[in-house]
């Protein structure tokens, strides 16, 4: 069973769905525009209509969305686990999140990855997922962006990042902390719109009081 966290019900205790060690790993898939007006374009029927719509998928330009992780431990230590800046991290050492891959159109299957070791929770103050566009569109609209965290033994928490404003070009996802003795997921699918001198993962950064600094990256 697929459990939805929404703006009415968003939070859920993973220590209450027995999700308190193993790996859980969290997944973001999105609808690759390119393919899907290529799709189009094999479906399209009359002459015409082909033409159209096979311009269109020429036109088209791929999106790369960056998913990652800003880390926080009890110790006071602190990390980020993203494509940029090759920070991939580690599952079997600090920071005991990982991400599988870099997929920079959304034609990957089984899309981009992180894996959290839930057998270092204790470790954790705070998991913040985020994701940013690196390169594509000037926002999430029309690109149906998932999220889902999927446990060792299959338990499914999904998110939607849906309503994104205008030019949004960055989202914090999710919030993973400890409330009292239980490790809690809340959703947040809070928008960030670049500014002037300010990267994305800052913005998020201090929004969220981490406490983390940046500089400029590339892939």
């Amino acid at each position: 069973m697929t459990v939805v966290l929404t703006k009415t019900s968003p939070t859920i205790s993973l220590d209450k769905h027995g999700v308190t060690t193993g790996l859980i790993r969290v997944g973001l898939n999105w609808v690759a525009p390119r393919l899907a007006a290529e799709q189009a374009a094999r479906e399209a029927r009359g002459r015409f209509r082909r033409a159209r719509a096979a311009i269109r998928a020429a036109t088209t330009a791929d999106v790369d969305l960056d998913l990652g992780c800003m880390i926080r431990c009890r110790d006071g230590s602190k990390t980020v686990v993203q494509a940029l800046g090759n920070a991939f991290g580690a599952v079997d050492q600090f920071p005991y999140v990982a991400l599988d891959a870099d997929d920079r159109t959304g034609a990957r299957a089984a899309g981009e990855n992180l894996v959290i070791n839930l057998d270092h929770q204790e470790e954790f103050s705070k998991l913040l997922l985020f994701v940013y566009i690196y390169d594509g569109p000037r926002d999430f609209r029309g690109l149906d962006a998932v999220v889902t965290l999927v446990s060792d033994r299959g338990d499914r928490f999904e998110i939607h990042l849906d309503e994104c404003p205008p030019g949004a070009h960055a989202c914090a996802i999710a919030l993973i902390k400890r409330q009292g003795n239980e490790l809690v997921v809340g959703r947040e699918v809070r928008w960030f719109t670049p500014q002037e001198g300010r990267g994305v993962q800052d913005m998020i950064s201090r929004a969220y009081r981490l406490g983390m600094k940046w500089t400029p990256g590339r892939k």
